[in-house]
């Protein structure tokens, strides 16, 4: 296998067990998980989670420490995100009206995960 495939590979399956991780820790905290690697049109949204409160839409960084993997969220990603968010909510029976926040899930080398709640300053 070609050292890119193999780095791909490694890179995708870390990324996978850091939003289980992340899917666990909303879980423990009395989340539903509705959707994971949800597709829209503006792209894709890690986690879709859900409380009493309303949903949440999660992104989940993986790096070394917790603020490099928050320094990989970049504005056009965020924009992205809240692109598919609000084509989400347009099933929703509130629709944009739908109390929702934005977090991002960071997760560091050891897999500790640390998230920061309304991350995009949306919501």
């Amino acid at each position: 296998m070609a050292r890119r495939s193999v780095q791909g590979s490694v890179s995708y399956h870390a990324g996978q067990a850091a939003e289980h991780s992340v899917a666990a820790d909303y879980e423990s905290r009395g989340f539903k998980v509705c959707h994971r690697r949800w597709r829209g049109a503006g792209g894709e949204i890690d986690l879709i989670v859900r409380d009493a409160r309303g949903l949440v839409f999660v992104e989940v960084k993986k790096s070394q420490s917790f603020d490099t993997a928050a320094a990989r969220i970049s504005k056009r990603q965020i924009d992205r995100i809240c692109a598919s968010a609000a084509q989400y909510l347009a099933q929703e029976p509130g629709g944009q009206l739908t109390n929702v926040r934005f977090d991002a899930a960071l997760v560091d080398a050891t897999g500790a995960v640390q998230i920061v709640e309304n991350a995009f300053g949306q919501g």
